[in-house]
C-alpha cells in the first residue's frame, strides 16, 4: 500500500475563492495535486496551461515541485497590471503635486 500525504489546492478571484483539501500519493507535484483537485471545473476562467503560476504559501514554486504534507498549493492569476509600472506612475504623480506646490 502506498503512502498518501494531505494537502490543499487553492484559487482565488476577488468575489471567490475555494480550497480543496484531499490526500495524494506521496512524490505528487505541485502540478499533479491541481489536476488532482479538479479545481479548474469549480472556475469557469481558470485555463491550467502548461507551466501555471504556482505557489507554497505565498512562496512561488515550479509545476514540479514534489509537494510534503500540509503544505497548500496556490494557483496565482495573472497581474492586471504591472506593480512597477504602478509605482512609477505613483512618483510621477508625486512629483507634479509637488511641482505645483
Amino acid at each position: 500500500m502506498s503512502e498518501s500525504i494531505d494537502i490543499e489546492v487553492a484559487y482565488a478571484l476577488p468575489e471567490r475563492q475555494l480550497i480543496c483539501s484531499l490526500s495524494v500519493p506521496l512524490g505528487t507535484t505541485a502540478l499533479e495535486a491541481v489536476t488532482l483537485s479538479g479545481i479548474d471545473t469549480q472556475f469557469e476562467d481558470l485555463v491550467l496551461e502548461e507551466n501555471p503560476k504556482l505557489g507554497i504559501f505565498g512562496k512561488a514554486i515550479k509545476a514540479d515541485y514534489v509537494l510534503k504534507s500540509g503544505e497548500r498549493v496556490e494557483i496565482y492569476r495573472p497581474l492586471l497590471i504591472d506593480p512597477k509600472e504602478v509605482r512609477k506612475r505613483r512618483a510621477e504623480e508625486a512629483r507634479e503635486r509637488r511641482a505645483q506646490d
